[in-house]
């Protein structure tokens, strides 16, 4: 929901960095690449529950996670590099709840799993209407040029990365706020299916 707000705001930042790394080599597949191996480091904080660390390199991964499509844009975009990313994206989005699950099981293994659950059925709907999109060769830059049809709802990388960061500064209240934002993520994956009822044939 946030995410187009907040694009207009970070984009002439993201861009000006983008043209310095691409004038030096630096690609997307590359960046896209860093950004999930510093994600990894902060499910490994988080872990060890150094989570202010944590939050840090979630903070680094997802600067990476701009940058890339940044870079791509200047560079030229790839298949491939529109593929990692987002898969990527998703093995991130499941490390950083499983990495609160392992560092404190008792607490959050219940909320967490909740969480997890919701992403990977609002991933379904996310990934099966890009498929069918293109099957009837729709489009829409509603969040900028994607590799593939790419659909908004409330719970977008913007609010991920604050409920992320969320748990990183009140890991006390892990299973609340995943909680609450499992319902948010579950109506995101509702609200799409509705939107497929309507928009696909």
């Amino acid at each position: 929901m946030l995410d187009g707000t907040l694009r207009p705001k970070i984009d002439p930042v993201l861009n000006a960095i983008a043209r310095s790394l691409a004038a030096n080599g630096t690609t997307a597949n590359t960046l896209t690449t860093v950004g999930l191996l510093i994600g990894v480091l902060a499910g490994v904080a988080i872990f060890f529950e150094y989570y202010l660390v944590g939050l840090v390199l979630l903070l680094i991964s997802r600067l990476c996670d701009g940058l890339d499509g940044a870079v791509a844009r200047i560079n030229g975009s790839s298949d491939f590099g529109g593929y990692i990313d987002i898969v990527f994206d998703f093995a991130f989005y499941g490390l950083i709840p499983l990495a609160f699950i392992l560092a404190n099981p008792s607490a959050n293994a219940v909320a967490g799993g909740v969480l997890i659950f919701t992403f990977y059925v609002n991933g379904a709907s996310f990934l099966a209407f890009a498929i069918m999109a293109e099957k009837q060769q729709l489009k829409t830059e509603k969040r900028g040029k994607k590799s593939f049809f790419f659909t908004t709802g409330l719970a977008e990388a913007t609010e991920t990365f604050a409920v992320f960061s969320a748990f990183c500064l009140l890991p006390a209240y892990f299973s609340q706020i995943a909680y609450v934002f499992a319902a948010v993520v579950l109506y995101t994956a509702a609200v799409r299916i509705w939107q497929a009822k309507n928009l696909l044939n």
